[in-house]
């Protein structure tokens, strides 16, 4: 079987299917023999605490309502005992060696087909209550401890397949164990999509039911340029796969001159190429793949398998001090938390809205003191080691960069009082969402630096999110209005002296590289991975040829209009 989706990580993987559905919540693999009786054991003690929690039921029931109501309890017992059920899972985790809840939803999935099958109504509407049942031993199973510690000793490489995965389940799990990652939804600028380049695991998104249809254990293939995911595949694929990424290494090999060279156009303009990161570790790589220096460290991470109360400022100090000494003396500039309310894990805290356009980024900062001051303190105190920017995400007017400001000032008093030295600090901000980039002048007026987030600018812009495949189509990066917004920001930087650069994922297309730097744009921050790559690039072009190409880039009607333009320019036989 051949799947095809988006390849949104390049490299080749080859592993084991880990299935993971329903956001961690339900784990599909299979187990070696030396885990079988540990894994029965586990079913069985699953089956004995639901049938203790089920008695307990039945007896509340019987005392509230009467004996009468409480029949469908004691059927549910009864259900535990039957060998279609546990009988069924325990036998399918000896021959098959699943793990004992993907035996469980096998058993299940048998019984419905059974109550389908039946004429009588009411005897149909039992395959609720055995649902019900499953359920429940499912929830026991997994209250055993973390997800995450189930799968800990499968045998390598695995290759996980899921629903939609977040970052922060990535970010837990056993990298040098993982060959590759294949999900149902995302998208090139999803999140996990961004992880997965940053460490170098190859993955494809969006192939909508993957997870539905790849069994758990079996032999998966796949290719994060073509897309391609091959299900159990035979010698001859595995050998074209091989070759196609043992072409891609020399191809990246070939790269490896221009880490070290400056990256500077043909006639003399120099070009600042930084890295994105997502992890402390990451900053050693980026250098040695040619990095100026971090021109984005998305902090968030660090709340991967914890949450914002247990994230001292201490842990955030050791962290930001990590990054200074990877990049040896090159700047380094730090993302505030740019998470939604439901991420940042406070016991009893309220989901609230998952909309992208509720509380999230500086609006959630601002919202929680004690964090953001705990983050500011941990920032300020690192930038007495090195070169240390802070930057803020999701602004939208001049009123939350000034409010930002004033907590970074009251923590510098506070770190003073301590007499803890603290020095000047420059402070920026992400160009993200249409009233910022609208009101430029206004910002430059209070932000020391500006980073343009493409992702989330294009997606606000156009109202499309990138998110859902249904419109995922309409994410359009050289639409007419991104050109312009993209002018609009560089020239109001330039003009008020405030330095800008790109750091969403357009700043790491080479193809676009020129036409950015057409419109006056002369920093980008990237994948390490891209980086030699965008030296080559930008070591060929000129700034007077890539200023031509924008200018009629800005005068075409719509997004094809400006893929031809591109096209003719990137075309050799121009002159």
């Amino acid at each position: 079987m051949v799947l095809n989706g988006l390849g949104v990580s390049p490299g080749v993987g080859i592993g084991r299917a880990l299935v993971v559905t329903r956001g961690a919540r339900d784990l599909r693999f299979r187990i070696p023999e030396r885990r079988v009786e540990a894994e029965l054991a586990d079913l069985h003690e699953a089956r004995r605490r639901a049938r203790e929690q089920l008695q307990r039921i039945k007896a509340r029931i019987e005392q509230a309502a009467g004996s009468g109501h409480a029949y469908m309890f004691e059927a549910q017992i009864l259900m535990l005992d039957d060998p279609m059920l546990v009988d069924r899972a325990a036998a399918i985790i000896r021959d098959e060696h699943l793990n004992a809840a993907s035996a469980l939803r096998r058993a299940l999935d048998e019984i419905s087909a059974v109550f389908d099958d039946v004429e009588d109504s009411y005897l149909r509407e039992r395959k609720g209550d055995v649902e019900d049942v499953v359920g429940r031993l499912v929830m026991n199973l997994r209250s055993t401890g973390d997800p995450a510690d189930l799968f800990k000793d499968l045998e390598g490489p695995l290759v996980l397949v899921a629903d939609e995965l977040s970052p922060s389940i990535v970010a837990q799990l056993d990298w040098q164990r993982l060959a590759a990652f294949v999900t149902d939804a995302g998208s090139w600028t999803y999140h996990t999509a961004i992880l997965a380049r940053s460490l170098h695991v190859p993955a494809v998104a969006g192939l909508r039911h993957a997870s539905a249809v790849i069994a758990p254990g079996a032999l998966i293939a796949v290719d994060g340029v073509s897309g391609d995911v091959l299900v159990d595949p035979g010698p001859e694929a595995l050998a074209e796969l091989e070759a196609r990424s043992q072409k891609r290494r020399a191809y990246e090999r070939s790269l490896a001159e221009y880490r070290d060279l400056p990256s500077v156009t043909l006639d003399g303009t120099p070009i600042r190429i930084e890295a994105n990161v997502e992890i402390p570790e990451e900053a050693a790589r980026a250098k040695d793949r040619g990095a100026e220096g971090i021109g984005l460290y998305r902090s968030e991470f660090l709340l991967a398998g914890t949450s914002a109360a247990s994230l001292d400022e201490e842990a955030q100090y050791a962290v930001y001090c990590r990054l200074i000494d990877g990049m040896s003396g090159g700047r380094v500039t730090v993302r505030t938390f740019d998470v939604s309310e439901s991420q940042l894990g406070f016991p009893g805290h309220t989901e609230g809205s998952r909309s992208p356009l509720g509380l999230r980024g500086l609006r959630l900062s601002l919202s929680f003191d004690a964090l953001f001051q705990a983050q500011l303190r941990a920032l300020l105190r690192a930038a007495m080691h090195g070169p240390l920017r802070i930057m803020f995400p999701f602004v939208t007017g001049i009123e939350e960069l000034r409010a930002a400001k004033t907590v970074v000032a009251h923590a510098a008093s506070d770190l003073r009082a301590k007499g803890i030295p603290v020095r000047d600090v420059p402070i920026g901000i992400m160009i993200e969402v249409p009233s910022a980039a609208l009101t430029v002048d206004l910002l430059a007026e209070e932000a020391d630096f500006f980073s343009i987030g493409t992702n989330d600018l294009i997606q606000y812009c156009l109202a499309v999110d990138r998110t859902d495949d249904r419109v995922s189509r309409l994410y359009e990066p050289l639409h007419p209005a991104i050109l312009r917004v993209l002018r609009h920001v560089a020239r109001g930087a330039r003009r008020r002296g405030v330095p800008v650069s790109v750091c969403g994922e357009m700043a790491a297309d080479p193809v676009l590289l020129p036409l950015l730097a057409g419109l006056g744009l002369r920093e980008f921050s990237m994948n390490p991975a891209a980086i030699p790559l965008a030296k080559q690039v930008v070591r060929g072009m000129r700034i007077s040829e890539t200023a031509r190409l924008a200018s009629r880039a800005l005068k075409a009607a719509t997004a094809a209009d400006v893929e031809r333009t591109l096209a003719e320019f990137l075309s050799p036989a121009r002159t």
